[in-house]
């Protein structure tokens, strides 16, 4: 009989180790903007970095020096993104509208995700993937519910960090970068 319990205890002892990282896993991927730990953790901005070398040709291309792996890059100058495979090749890149706060230049990476939340500017947004935090702004990409176009322009007078997406570019940017992805800020 004590051969039988000790087998049911431990099939129950795993099976709440496997829920509780579930669950784990699920809150840290909903956390609501500005609770997603210690502000700026994830990143190590660059000191002084310069504007990353440009194809005047090929304004979309990749710009030189902005990392290497499968990464995010984000331009701040160009309100452009690179969404770059393992490879080093271009999946995707797409035009993005920003907040009214900027990342400093440098690595991050993507500390949590919401499916759907309020953006800080009271629009519904959805397929949030944050990456920093400025100040207590959070930093992450967006795609409000309502419009099929990124935001063009945000309200001056609030503090924002949303960088708007189309739906369809939000779509394949909460695909690509899952917890963890790195994501490269370049002037």
């Amino acid at each position: 009989m004590a051969r039988s319990s000790s087998g049911f205890v431990a099939g129950l002892a795993a099976a709440a180790v496997a829920t509780i990282a579930f669950l784990a896993y699920r809150a840290h991927a909903d956390v609501p903007p500005g609770l997603g730990g210690r502000p700026g953790a994830s990143a190590t901005p660059a000191t002084g970095a310069a504007k990353a070398p440009r194809d005047r040709r090929h304004p979309a291309a990749l710009p030189g020096d902005s990392g290497t792996g499968e990464r995010v890059v984000y331009s701040v100058d160009d309100d452009r993104v690179w969404l770059v495979g393992a490879g080093g090749r271009v999946e995707n890149t797409f035009k993005v509208a920003p907040g009214t706060v900027d990342p400093a230049p440098g690595t991050y990476a993507v500390t949590s995700r919401s499916k759907a939340v309020t953006g800080t500017d009271g629009v519904p947004v959805e397929h949030v993937v944050r990456f920093a935090d400025v100040k207590g702004v959070v930093i992450g990409f967006s795609a409000a519910v309502d419009s099929a176009e990124p935001q063009t322009v945000p309200d001056p007078t609030l503090q924002t960090g949303g960088i708007r997406e189309s739906r369809p570019d939000g779509d394949t940017m909460w695909m690509f970068a899952t917890i963890g992805q790195k994501v490269v800020v370049i002037r």
